[in-house]
């Protein structure tokens, strides 16, 4: 069974299609978050597409997709559109994953998940910087950790390190503390905007590039991937 991963989105829907329409064959893909557009809406997809938050999500829709997937604990955001909620388990067909969607902030990550501040009445962009639901959080990191028997592990923040512009280290150690308790086969990130593959404590680590410019086809017993253009 081959299944496929996708990098943000953010919006550009049009070329997620395009790659699911190449690849009928494949079940389900993976997201590693950013899904929404710039005015925080979802599409409708053609095969199923399971993600974790990024930092641009509309966290309203996010928040109210309680229907659940009978496949676990993934909540209907659209058609073939799931979303998959921080620090559980979720198997589909067979595989194994977990995620810790969102970015790291300092000042949130000892406030409880269901205690970051948002506005009450928001508009999914406008007020992105105030919606502190962007973040995760050390009890979601901990939830993680607790976590065993993993094959994919999503994250949408890098782990350590992770150089960026001027060699400046933008990898968050709660990613590294969450490899090395869970020890998944694979670990998949985004946010960086760039394909990069390395390692994370004897994780392999994949960084996704945008879904405009290429994607993963994964082979579901021995998460060996295949790197497309598209």
């Amino acid at each position: 069974m081959l299944f496929g991963a996708l990098g943000d989105i953010h919006g550009d829907f049009a070329a997620a299609r395009r790659i699911m329409e190449r690849h009928r064959e494949v079940p389900f893909w993976l997201c590693v978050g950013d899904v929404a557009d710039a005015a925080g809406n979802y599409a409708e997809f053609p095969s199923p597409l399971y993600f974790i938050k990024g930092n641009n999500e509309n966290f309203d829709a996010l928040a109210s997709a309680v229907t659940p997937d009978l496949r676990g604990p993934a909540y209907g955001v659209a058609k073939n559109l799931f979303f998959l909620p921080n620090g559980q388990r979720t198997t589909i067909n067979g595989l194994r994953l977990a995620g810790l969607g969102g970015t790291h902030a300092p000042t949130m990550y000892e406030v409880r998940a269901a205690d970051l501040p948002h506005p009450k009445k928001s508009t999914p962009k406008a007020t992105e910087a105030a919606d502190r639901r962007r973040h995760f959080v050390r009890e979601e990191v901990e939830a993680c950790k607790a976590i065993t028997d993993v094959d994919i592990f999503l994250s949408h923040e890098a782990p350590r390190p992770f150089r960026v512009h001027r060699g400046i280290d933008a990898g968050k150690t709660p990613i590294n503390d969450v490899l090395a308790a869970m020890q998944p086969r694979l670990h998949l990130f985004g946010h960086h905007h760039t394909f990069v593959v390395g390692e994370a404590q004897g994780v392999r680590s994949i960084c996704l590039d945008p879904v405009g410019k290429s994607y993963l086809l994964i082979d579901g017993k021995t998460l060996e991937y295949q790197h497309l253009s598209l």
